[in-house]
């Protein structure tokens, strides 16, 4: 058996894996995703520049766009990845999450799309202020924005327009949900959860990148289902599901991201976390698809 790790970075979590992997004695090779290329007549060079003989590839690319691009031509080649195409393309645009979502049956916050700033308007002021703007695409928390009325509505949805480009002439709006100063982040691999932790902040933004503080999570039945549920909604494989607590106790999905990291999730929870990917990994190698 043999494993590709595709990364550019060795962060804290690209160490871990690939520690992990090392003390296992797996046969792999780290494969820098700016090296990358191939052709599509089936006659150019083996997967990845001259290698070839993979059982599964862990995509850990920090560029979404070289995720979704490697991981399709991969699928072409019948080698699969984790996370798989379907889900790097879904988790990687917040409508397509959404809709993934709507369409699953699952509770979440009330979104909107529009594709012009008068029309977007026009959604905010129907679902009532307070309101999220965010970026169809993106990470980190970076970009989003609290709109408490019109004023900064309009401001907002200007600047978006002005900016142009794909990335902000689409207006994606979600309704602000009162939420007890924290949300929740829970990993699933596959069909299991591997950890949940809530993500506690003064901020209404709780992303550990933007200082929200890592904490213990029970993991109740309501929220591992409901975990699985979306992660099997985007397409499978390893994600990170945001959950929301609303100030009556009830969960709503806000989003799934593919390629999570876990550095601030160690903090409070002793799973094995680079060891749980692993495991998932080899268990498609073995199985030739994702489980």
């Amino acid at each position: 058996m043999k494993i590709g790790v595709l990364y550019s970075r060795k962060r804290v979590e690209e160490k871990l894996i690939t520690a992990e992997l090392d003390e296992r004695g797996v046969d792999y090779d780290r494969l820098d995703p700016r090296a990358v290329r191939f052709e599509l007549d089936g006659t150019g060079p083996e997967p990845v520049s001259g290698h070839g003989g993979y059982d599964a590839f862990l995509v850990r690319c920090l560029s979404h766009t070289t995720a979704y691009y490697i991981t399709r031509w991969l699928q072409g080649l019948g080698i699969p990845t984790v996370s798989p195409h379907r889900t790097i393309s879904v988790c990687g645009d917040k409508m397509l999450t959404s809709a993934a979502l709507q369409e699953a049956g699952l509770p979440m916050p009330r979104t909107a799309v529009a594709f012009t700033p008068k029309a977007g308007l026009e959604a905010i002021e129907a679902m009532g202020y307070p309101v999220v703007l965010k970026p169809l695409f993106g990470s980190w928390g970076r970009l989003l924005a609290r709109v408490n009325d019109r004023d900064a509505a309009e401001a907002l949805l200007e600047h978006k327009s002005t900016l142009g480009g794909y990335l902000h002439s689409v207006a994606y709006i979600q309704e602000y949900i009162e939420k007890p100063g924290r949300d929740i982040r829970v990993m699933v691999a596959g069909d299991q959860v591997v950890y949940a932790i809530y993500r506690q902040s003064d901020h209404w933004i709780t992303n550990t990148a933007l200082g929200g503080k890592p904490l213990p999570c029970p993991q109740s039945d309501e929220l591992v289902a409901m975990s699985v549920a979306a992660a099997r909604a985007v397409g499978g494989g390893i994600v990170a599901v945001d959950l929301l607590e609303t100030m009556d106790g009830a969960l709503l999905v806000n989003e799934v991201n593919h390629t999570p990291e876990f550095h601030g999730a160690r903090q409070a929870t002793d799973v094995n976390i680079a060891g749980r990917i692993v495991d998932y990994v080899l268990q498609v190698a073995e199985q030739g698809s994702v489980a």
